[in-house]
């Protein structure tokens, strides 16, 4: 099960690289930038999936109820695994990408080389400013994370 779920967020990441590569180069909207960070933060969640049940297997956890929300199912992570940096590291980020799909989306320069997605709380404050080249960053950093847990998994 550990791999299926690896396997599956390995192919979601393909689906992000398409439309990172491919898709937002022809199609130069907020909606796709919008679509590829949820595409990053479903690979993410499918890796913290294959966590929680490799934590099973180590015999850390018992019964995982992977029916939980996912907030519930990163504190359970944070607390077992509170001293590994790349784990810790790896569930930041999947809360800082959550936190950009949860805010409001403004537009800017859609349809040009420069689109890009602003990311607001509701008081105003912008959390992030998410263009191609940033997309790229993130799309390279959790490729490079899931190798890290992969990694440790085995």
């Amino acid at each position: 099960m550990i791999e299926e779920e690896s396997i599956n967020a390995r192919e979601e990441l393909k689906r992000a690289d398409h439309l990172i590569y491919v898709s937002l180069k022809y199609t130069r909207t907020v909606d796709v930038i919008t679509s590829i960070i949820a595409r990053l933060i479903s690979a993410q969640q499918m890796t913290i999936d294959a966590l929680l049940e490799w934590l099973e297997k180590k015999k850390k956890l018992k019964n995982v109820d992977t029916s939980k929300p996912y907030k519930i199912k990163v504190e359970l992570i944070r607390g077992k695994l509170k001293k590994d940096e790349n784990i810790i590291e790896f569930l930041d980020f999947y809360d800082y990408l959550m936190k950009i799909m949860k805010a409001e989306h403004l537009k800017k320069e859609e349809f040009r080389k420069n689109v890009r997605l602003i990311a607001q709380d509701k008081s105003g404050n912008i959390i992030d400013e998410v263009g191609i080249e940033v997309l790229k960053e993130y799309y390279k950093k959790v490729c490079n994370q899931m190798d890290n847990i992969e990694k440790i998994m085995k």
